[in-house]
C-alpha cells in the first residue's frame, strides 16, 4: 500500500543474505521478524510501536501475504495478547506491539498466556515510553515481568543488537517456554542505520501451509488442577532455562576498563551513560575506558553467576537503572550478599529516583560517583598526594556540562490546523456563557488536549475508554452536568463496554461527545472499525450509530463539528433531555492530517495533469482587526496568530492567519457565533485557473477597483 513508507523501503524486507537494509527502527525490526520465521503479527497502535505497526500495513501485500505470516489489527491489546494462545500447543512462532500501559489492557491475556507456557516462540514488543511525555504514564516494563514471570529484553541501540534481541528473543521463548517482552523505546524507535540481512524464514504453519487441525493439550490450560504445575514450572524451570539461555549465547555485552569500577546498566541508558562517560573525558563513545560496564540485553531473569564474575574484581560498582522501583539494584546487591563479596554497590542513593536517564540527568550523578567513589584522596593518606587531578579535571568537566541541566521550555500539545475535534471545544466555551461549566470527563486521544488552554476542558482524566465511566460518582453527587468525551477508536478499543454499556445499565445522566474522525489519529492515523477498510485493505462495516441504538442508547445525534451553530443546538437539546442515562453527540469529522494527505495526493495528481487546482482558506481584514483577541481565546487553531499592524496610528498586533490554515470556516464560524467584527473572509487559491476563472477574476477586481477610484 505504501502509505506510510515507500515501495523501495518496503522492498528491503525481501532482502536476503549480505543485502544492506537501511532504514529506522520498525523496518530493522521487522526484518528480524521475518528471518525468525514469524507467523502471524498482530498488535495496536501506540507510541512508540506505532512505527511497527505502519510497517505491518504497508508491508502486507508486498511482503508478508507472499510470505504467508497471518496479520491482524487487533482492536485492542487484550485482543492482541489473545492471539498468542495459537504458539500455546503449536510450533508457530508469533510477535504482537502495543505501548507499554497497553500491557494493563492485556493484562489478563498475558497472565494466562504465561501461566501456560508455550512451544512456540512469543515475542511482545512493548513500547516502554518512559519520560517522553506522550499520552503514557511513567510506566515500565520490567516489573510486569516480575510479575508474571516473563522473560524482558531491554536491547542496546545499535541496529545489528535490535535485530539479533528479536531472533534471540524468539530463541529464548522457545528454549524456555516463557513468553517474552521486548521493550522499544521511544529513542530506540527514532533509530535510522543499516543491517546486513539473512534470508527470510517462511512460517512453520501458515496459510500457505496449513495445517489440517491445531494441537491441543488440556496441561496446558490455566485452570486447576493443571495451574498448580504451571506455577511451578513458571518460575522455576522456565526462568532457569532462560537463565541457561542467556549465558550460554552471551546476550549482555560486557565492556572491560582500565580501573576496579563497574557500571551495570541496561537497554538504551547503555548508549546514554557511554555518551555522559565521554562527555565527562571518562571513555570513548564505545563506553570503553574508566569503567568496565556490563550493558543488560536482557533485564528479567539476570544470571547470578554472569553478575558475580562481574562484581568480583570491582571495589565500587553503580547500577545505573531508569525509573522506580529499582529491581535491578536490589537484585545485584542480592546477589553480592549470597555471593559474600565486599563490593560496594551504589545506585539510586547517587542518582535520581525517577525520570528518564538523559545525559543532562547522567552526566553530573557519574562525575560526582567517580570523583567522590574511584578518585577521591582518602582521609588521612593526603601526605600522598600532592593534589588530586583527576578530581580536580572532573570538577572542571562537571562545571563545563552544567548548562546540559538547565530545563527547556514548557511547550504543550496542540490540535492541528482543521482539527474536527478542536470546533467541538469552542462550542463547549460558547456554552459556558449561558449554562456554566459542566463536569468535564475525558479520556485518552487527541480530544486529550482540550484539556489544556485556552479550553481547560477537563476534571479527570484516567485511561482509554474510561471516561464517561470516571464520572460516574460526579453526575450523581454533583449539581454540574456531566460531558465526557470518547474517540471513535477508543469507543472500539473499550469504551463500548468500559463506559456506554455501563452508563446504560447504571442509567447514569450525562452528555457523551463520540469525535469520529476515521482513525486512531493520536498514534498515526491508523485504520479502527470506523475506517471502513481494515489493515489488509478489506472493506468492513462498523457503525458506532447502530451499535449504541442496539446497546439501549435512547438519544444519539449526528452533528457536523465545523457547524458551531447546529452543534450548539444539539448539545442544548441533549443536555436539557428528560431522558434517563447517556446522551450521545457523535462529531463527524475526518482526521486533518489524512484529509490533507488525501487532498494533496490528488492536487499532484490534477496539476501533473495540468487540471485545475483549488484551496479554501480564511483570511483576516487588517482594516477591520479590533485587537480585542476575542476571536482566538475560544479558537485554539495553530494557523490563528497576531501580526504587526499595518496602521501608523496603531500600536496592538491585529490577528492574522498563516499559510497552515486549511479553510474549515471554523473562524467565521466563531466570528459570526459571538458576534465579532466582520474581519474574516474567505478566499479561493486557484493553481492552474481555466481562461474563463481567470477573466472573471480580472473582471471582479476591476470593478472593486472601479468602486474605490476617487475622483481629484
Amino acid at each position: 500500500m505504501g502509505r506510510n513508507y515507500p515501495d523501495d523501503a518496503i522492498y528491503q524486507l525481501n532482502y536476503g543474505r549480505g543485502q544492506v537494509l537501511r532504514g529506522d527502527a520498525f523496518l530493522i525490526l521487522a526484518k528480524a521478524m521475518l528471518q525468525s520465521g514469524v507467523g502471524y503479527l498482530g498488535g495496536y497502535p501506540g507510541a512508540p510501536v506505532s512505527g511497527l505497526y505502519d510497517v505491518m500495513e504497508d508491508a502486507y501485500h508486498p511482503v508478508l501475504e507472499p510470505l504467508g505470516v497471518v496479520v491482524d489489527a487487533s482492536a485492542n491489546e487484550a485482543s492482541a495478547a489473545a492471539m498468542l494462545a495459537a504458539s500455546v500447543n503449536n510450533p508457530i512462532r508469533g510477535a504482537i506491539s502495543m505501548k507499554v500501559v497497553g500491557t494493563n489492557v492485556a493484562a489478563d491475556g498475558l497472565a494466562h498466556l504465561s501461566a501456560s507456557g508455550v512451544k512456540g516462540g512469543v515475542v511482545v514488543v512493548v513500547g516502554e515510553d518512559y519520560g517522553m511525555d506522550s499520552t503514557a504514564v511513567a510506566e515500565r516494563s520490567l516489573p510486569y515481568a516480575f510479575k508474571s514471570g516473563l522473560v524482558c529484553i531491554d536491547p542496546v541501540g545499535d541496529p545489528a543488537t535490535l535485530a539479533l534481541m528479536v531472533e534471540e528473543g524468539f530463541n529464548i521463548s522457545e528454549y524456555s517456554h516463557a513468553p517474552a517482552l521486548y521493550m522499544l523505546r521511544t529513542r530506540t524507535g527514532n533509530l535510522t542505520g543499516s543491517l546486513t540481512c539473512k534470508d527470510n524464514r517462511a512460517p512453520v504453519i501458515s496459510p500457505r501451509h496449513p495445517v489440517e487441525a491445531m494441537a491441543s493439550d488440556t496441561n496446558f490450560f490455566p485452570l486447576p488442577p493443571y495451574a498448580f504445575e504451571q506455577e511451578r514450572l513458571k518460575f522455576t524451570e522456565r526462568l532457569d532455562r532462560a537463565r541457561e539461555y542467556i549465558l550460554k549465547e552471551h546476550l549482555n555485552r560486557l565492556v572491560p576498563g582500565r580501573k576496579p569500577v563497574g557500571i551495570i546498566t541496561h537497554g538504551l541508558v547503555y548508549n546514554t551513560t557511554c555518551r555522559s562517560l565521554h562527555l565527562l573525558g571518562e571513555a570513548e563513545l564505545s563506553g570503553k575506558g574508566t569503567c568496565s560496564i556490563l550493558a543488560l540485553n536482557v533485564v528479567h531473569p539476570l544470571v547470578p553467576d554472569e553478575i558475580t564474575r562481574f562484581l568480583r574484581d570491582k571495589e565500587q560498582v553503580l547500577v545505573v537503572e531508569e525509573g522506580s522501583p529499582n529491581l535491578l539494584e536490589e537484585q545485584v546487591r542480592s546477589i553480592a550478599q549470597q555471593g559474600g563479596l565486599s563490593t560496594k554497590i551504589y545506585g539510586k542513593d547517587i542518582l535520581p529516583r525517577h525520570g528518564e536517564y538523559t545525559p543532562q540527568l547522567l552526566v553530573p550523578g557519574l562525575g560526582h560517583f567517580l570523583a567522590d567513589k574511584v578518585y577521591s584522596v582518602p582521609e588521612g593518606e593526603q601526605a600522598r598526594y600532592r593534589v588530586n587531578k583527576r578530581s580536580a579535571a572532573l570538577a572542571g568537566h562537571l562545571k563545563k556540562t552544567a548548562s546540559l541541566a538547565a530545563p527547556l521550555p514548557i511547550r504543550s500539545p496542540q490540535f492541528c490546523a482543521g482539527c474536527p475535534e478542536r470546533p467541538v471545544f469552542s462550542m463547549l466555551k460558547l456554552a459556558e456563557r449561558d449554562r456554566g461549566r459542566p463536569y468535564y470527563a475525558a479520556d485518552s486521544g487527541c480530544y486529550a488536549m482540550g484539556s489544556l488552554p485556552p479550553f481547560s476542558c477537563n476534571d479527570s482524566y484516567t485511561g482509554m475508554g474510561m471516561g464517561l465511566a470516571t464520572a460516574a460518582v460526579a453526575s450523581r453527587v454533583s449539581q454540574q452536568p456531566v460531558v465526557a468525551f470518547m474517540g471513535d477508536g477508543t469507543f472500539w478499543h473499550s469504551g463500548m463496554a468500559t463506559s456506554v454499556a455501563n452508563a446504560v445499565y447504571n442509567r447514569q445522566d450525562a452528555v457523551l461527545v463520540i469525535f469520529e474522525n476515521g482513525y486512531t489519529a493520536m498514534t498515526g492515523q491508523q485504520e479502527n472499525p470506523s475506517t471502513g477498510s481494515n489493515l489488509r485493505g478489506e472493506e468492513v462495516s462498523s457503525d458506532i450509530v447502530k451499535t449504541l441504538e442496539c446497546m439501549g442508547v435512547k438519544y444519539v445525534k449526528v452533528v457536523d463539528p465545523y457547524d458551531v451553530k447546529s452543534s450548539l443546538r444539539a448539545y442544548q437539546k441533549a443536555a436539557e433531555s428528560a431522558e434517563k442515562g447517556p446522551r450521545v453527540l457523535v462529531a463527524r469529522g475526518e482526521c486533518a492530517l489524512e484529509k490533507g494527505r488525501h487532498r494533496r495526493a490528488e492536487g499532484r495528481e490534477r496539476l501533473d495533469k495540468g487540471k485545475p487546482v483549488v484551496r479554501e482558506r480564511l483570511g483576516v481584514d487588517a482594516a477591520l482587526c479590533r485587537e480585542d483577541r476575542n476571536c482566538v481565546r475560544p479558537n485554539g487553531c495553530p494557523a490563528l496568530t497576531l501580526a504587526p499592524t499595518p496602521s501608523p496610528v496603531r500600536e496592538d498586533p491585529v490577528t492574522a492567519i498563516t499559510d497552515a490554515c486549511t479553510g474549515c470556516s471554523l473562524c467565521g464560524e466563531m466570528s459570526h457565533a459571538l458576534a465579532l467584527c466582520p474581519a474574516f473572509y474567505g478566499v479561493k487559491v486557484a493553481a492552474n485557473p481555466r481562461p474563463w476563472t481567470r477573466l472573471w477574476h480580472g473582471l471582479h477586481h476591476a470593478l472593486i477597483r472601479s468602486l474605490f477610484r476617487v475622483e481629484v
